[in-house]
């Protein structure tokens, strides 16, 4: 961890932290989710600069120490896939492997869309081919107290937080994001009341790691992270006709809640989600949950490395 180097870079007009390992010709840049922060990928950073190549991760617009956008309220996926070629371009990186887990595949497929010519490859945890957009996730399916639905209301998780520390408001989220069901508030409570303050974070996940969280997450608020994902994911990205030609992989944990969404477990197994992406891979990881990476990362870290030898012929 100690190797891993911390910068901010300038990239259109915002200050990002950007943290890199290894110096190897071949790039590989990581894009977090919620509640994460470049550290989720600490693990798998180490990995593949071990292996020879460079690893890059950053904290998005509004997260951990980058900038917050001018009108965070404002912020969209847009922003998100502009932001990556733009970081490309400021480090000088003509192609790099996207790897993106939970809402940190969105911008990771929509740059493959549009800008296949810099992307040798695809990896995403999590989530198979979705873009933002009304034909993305259906929320009308989803119950109504579904945390993505209760989060996309303006102020509700504002006033569901400010009732913890920025620590509880991690630790409960990590806790409740482990379980295979949904996670569903009823009528009269929050999504913070479905977490029992007695409950142990999983045997991975140390109170070390949540210092770091909670560290990151104190300095930037939760301002642009509910906004983006939850705030702009109906909003139409603009992509029409889809298609990601590059090399991908989709590792997809059978115990993540995520599998439980409607219709998401038909749209990879019976393989519909090849339609977008004709050269996907899906390996389904049986006890994996939605932090898979910081989970079992041995073994997600074995299937990143293959892929990318795989892919690295020039």
């Amino acid at each position: 961890m100690e190797k891993i180097q911390h910068s901010h870079v300038q990239v259109q007009g915002l200050k990002l932290h950007v943290a890199q390992i290894g110096t190897g010709p071949k790039v590989v840049l990581f894009l977090h989710g919620f509640p994460e922060i470049w550290y989720s990928w600490r693990h798998q950073m180490i990995a593949v600069a071990n292996a020879g190549f460079r690893a890059v991760a950053f904290d998005c617009r509004g997260y951990g120490l980058s900038d917050h956008p001018p009108e965070p309220e404002k912020a969209n996926f847009n922003d998100l896939a502009d932001e990556v070629v733009a970081l490309l371009d400021c480090l000088a990186i003509d192609k790099a492997f996207l790897v993106g887990k939970d809402f940190g595949a969105m911008p990771a497929f929509m740059v493959a869309v549009t800008h296949p010519e810099r992307v040798l490859g695809v990896i995403t945890l999590g989530i198979p081919f979705l873009i933002p957009g009304p034909l993305g996730i259906q929320l009308d399916l989803l119950p109504k107290g579904f945390y993505v639905i209760r989060w996309a209301e303006p102020g509700r998780a504002e006033a569901d937080f400010g009732r913890c520390d920025v620590k509880t408001v991690v630790r409960n989220i990590y806790i409740l994001f482990c379980r295979s069901e949904l996670q569903v508030a009823g009528d009269n409570e929050e999504i913070m009341n479905l977490v029992d303050p007695s409950t142990p974070l999983p045997p991975w996940f140390t109170e070390e790691d949540l210092d770091v969280y909670a560290t990151l997450y104190q300095n930037s608020g939760f301002r642009t992270a509910l906004q983006v994902p939850y705030r702009c994911m109906l909003l139409d990205c603009g992509i029409t006709n889809p298609k990601v030609i590059a090399p991908s992989l989709l590792i997809m944990g059978e115990k993540d809640y995520v599998m439980k969404f409607p219709g998401m477990e038909d749209y990879m197994r019976k393989g519909t989600v090849k339609q977008f992406m004709p050269n996907l891979d899906i390996i389904f990881m049986p006890e994996g949950n939605h932090f898979v990476q910081e989970q079992l990362p041995e073994q997600v870290n074995e299937l990143i490395l293959t892929f990318l030898n795989k892919n690295s012929s020039t």
